[in-house]
């Protein structure tokens, strides 16, 4: 198992300092890179690297001459928005990522599942959580079955004749959430769509990270090392479910942190145990969105927290073989 980053946390740099930057962290072997959407773009030019295969050659011999692999593309947008022209623009950016990603050879994409609204006649995003009133049940069944599974379908077989897996992060307030969402949109379209694990959306929601590893096995196709702080007290006042500002820290139920910061050494040595135990060997792409530490503290912590694990953990192979 590698460490790797997402690069928008050095998205004030450019890619040359960017790359010199990382040299200060040999753990580091691996980059998740921003093509669009959310992140934007800092350092791919996405359509310059389409238009080249020179240039895009040459793109690659620089995170090979840094030691880095580049271990996904990331773009994070709607491509199922009920309005057409930003659906659009998600679709143009995941499917030039899709031609990229095929052309860097890098194996995955990771984006969101996006959200429909919840009528043909709806210009915003509707996130049904509730089954009741009826109409929202209604409605869910309509955003699937028109929007979702029909988008994803095309878009998958559009990655696999790429060779490229779909990494769709789970997060609220789009249709992929949790774990039996995304196993319903990977069983009514292909194997090529997966998951992007990201603890931190899912520990809010009161999900044990090593229970839904166990129900995804090889359907995760990639890892976000993030992590995030409960408040108990908030907790019992209001409940988890809340739309508070992220800048209202000190209201907040849940905040973003830095791995290590919200949750303890032995439960993330449950979460890498568990991904082993999955056949998970792929990169711990750390992201880092903690308010509370600078990009280099947070980086270094997170960094020196994870290595002290996977350099006690052994591939389940050897521990066999051993045995």
């Amino acid at each position: 198992m590698q460490l790797g980053i997402f690069d928008p946390i050095f998205g004030r740099l450019s890619l040359d300092a960017m790359l010199e930057h990382l040299g200060r962290y040999r753990e580091i072997t691996a980059i998740e890179l921003g093509t669009g959407g959310f992140p934007g773009s800092d350092h791919v030019e996405v359509d310059a690297l389409l238009d080249s295969k020179q240039r895009a050659r040459d793109f690659c011999t620089r995170f090979e001459d840094a030691g880095l692999t580049i271990s996904a593309l990331s773009c994070h947008a709607n491509p199922v928005h009920p309005i057409a022209r930003v659906a659009h623009d998600a679709d143009t950016i995941f499917r030039k990522t899709v031609r990229l990603a095929e052309r860097l050879d890098v194996p995955t994409v990771v984006t969101l599942s996006g959200c429909p609204g919840g009528a043909p006649s709806d210009i915003t995003p509707n996130w049904i959580s509730t089954p009741w009133p009826p109409e929202l049940l209604s409605a869910l069944n309509w955003q699937w079955e028109e929007c979702l599974i029909p988008y994803w379908c095309d878009a998958a077989h559009f990655a696999a004749q790429a060779g490229v897996r779909i990494a769709i992060e789970a997060r609220a307030g789009f249709s992929v959430y949790n774990t039996r969402t995304l196993l319903r949109l990977r069983e009514a379209t292909s194997k090529t769509i997966g998951l992007n694990l990201d603890p931190s959306h899912l520990w809010w929601q009161g999900m044990d990270i090593p229970a839904v590893i166990g129900a995804l096995g090889d359907a995760i196709h990639h890892v976000h090392a993030k992590d995030i702080a409960l408040s108990p007290r908030k907790i019992a006042r209001d409940g988890l479910l809340d739309n508070l500002a992220y800048n209202e820290l000190g209201q907040r139920p849940w905040n973003y942190r830095g791995v290590g910061w919200g949750h303890s050494e032995f439960e993330w040595r449950a979460v890498i145990s568990a991904l082993r135990l999955a056949g998970y060997d792929g990169v711990l792409s750390i992201e880092h969105e903690d308010p509370l530490t600078s990009i280099d503290d947070g980086l270094g912590s997170a960094i020196q927290f994870l290595s002290r694990i996977i350099l006690h953990e052994k591939p389940v192979e050897a521990w066999w073989n051993h045995a």
